[in-house]
């Protein structure tokens, strides 16, 4: 009982699980391991909401911890993640994106 999976039956409609079954196949996978996916894909959109909203509300009711948040997050945007200073891709641009960088 301790590594094994346990299931359990849901009632869904036709077209729902007519749906699932065609991504399962068409992915060569079980339909479980689908809706596994498809409720994690939720469970992050709905962080990211809820992280949004809980910033435009400090933005909104909070000045001085949206002061806050805006001088940490500076911090971060020019930072780069291996300590080298952060590198110029405006050479690695296609010319008409290189074209409308430069003129900013």
């Amino acid at each position: 009982m301790g590594s094994e999976q346990r299931h359990t039956t849901i009632r869904v409609s036709t077209l729902t699980r007519d749906k699932l079954a065609t991504i399962a196949k068409q992915e060569g996978r079980p339909m479980t391991l689908v809706i596994d996916d498809a409720v994690a894909e939720y469970e992050h959109k709905k962080f990211w909401e809820e992280m949004r909203a809980a910033v435009e509300r400090t933005r909104r009711e909070d000045p001085e911890g949206w002061a806050d948040y805006l001088a940490e997050t500076a911090v971060f945007d020019s930072a780069a993640p291996d300590g080298l200073e952060p590198e110029d891709w405006s050479s690695h641009l296609p010319p008409k994106e290189h074209d409308a960088d430069n003129a900013r």
